[in-house]
């Protein structure tokens, strides 16, 4: 498939889930926009940074299910499971956009009634699309499911990191912050922000949900590209690599080492 086929297949698989993860990418291009006349900041960094990087990880997110769910056999499951995350990625960007304009934090921010009650509803709601997400990984288990065994293995694999990304959520949640040794809101890399000077959570957190997308698509470099027969055990390998990198950046993280320091 060219890439420029791309859009109109995921349109045609799931069109809700297209569709939202098109109003994301268009709510990226306003983010950017306001980035450069808004000269607030927030947690030293341009309120609108935080809602752009969103958009863009959750259209991303939108668009790979809508591509993956469906080879559900069950359309009610993909109708409900398509309703659930879409609901919830509404919910997270709305709030996050919120607080962006209000010129506030979105994500630990308790520090009033008001505050406090957003963050609860956008974990809420979070917790919601991560049981959607498990849902999905037991679902695609089914025999049903008409795919090759090594990218339904694929799939299953980054489903699975999807699921386990949830735990360096929770981590942040209890601990009300991202930074491990400093105060949220230091020195960081350049638009992710990732801090420098000290571990950050997010870290992990970003590259154990987007196995979802990377995991399918070492697939498609061992398969397509290096046209490798055993596609499996290759595959099982790389993954269990990519796991074990993800535990990993969790503990250097809950260390304090950041991932590139400042020199």
């Amino acid at each position: 498939m060219r890439i420029f086929d791309l859009l109109p297949e995921l349109k045609r698989r799931n069109g809700l889930l297209y569709s939202v993860g098109l109003a994301h990418a268009i709510f990226f291009a306003v983010c950017f926009m306001l980035y450069f006349v808004d000269d607030r900041q927030v947690m030293n960094i341009n309120p609108w940074i935080k809602p752009m990087k969103f958009a863009l990880s959750i259209t991303l997110y939108l668009w790979t299910l809508a591509w993956l769910l469906y080879y559900l056999p069950n359309p009610r499951h993909v109708r409900w499971i398509g309703i659930v995350i879409v609901i919830s990625m509404i919910v997270e960007m709305a709030t996050i956009a919120l607080q962006a304009a209000r010129g506030v934090p979105s994500h630990f921010n308790v520090t009033s009634t008001f505050n406090g009650v957003i963050f609860s509803v956008m974990g809420l709601f979070i917790a919601l699309n991560t049981l959607a997400n498990l849902v999905t990984l037991i679902l695609f288990f089914s025999p049903k499911i008409q795919m090759e065994a090594s990218l339904k293995m694929a799939w299953q694999c980054g489903l699975f990191l999807l699921v386990l990304g949830s735990i360096s959520g929770g981590l942040m949640v209890v601990r009300l912050a991202h930074t491990v040794g400093a105060p949220d809101g230091g020195p960081g890399l350049p638009f992710v922000n990732w801090s420098t000077i000290a571990g950050d959570i997010r870290v992990a957190h970003f590259f154990t949900l987007h196995g979802l997308q990377l995991i399918p698509l070492i697939w498609w470099v061992i398969s397509i590209q290096w046209k490798l027969t055993n596609k499996t055990w290759v595959l099982i390998f790389i993954s269990s690599i990519y796991l074990g990198l993800c535990i990993w950046l969790h503990f250097m993280a809950l260390e304090g080492r950041p991932l590139i320091p400042s020199s």
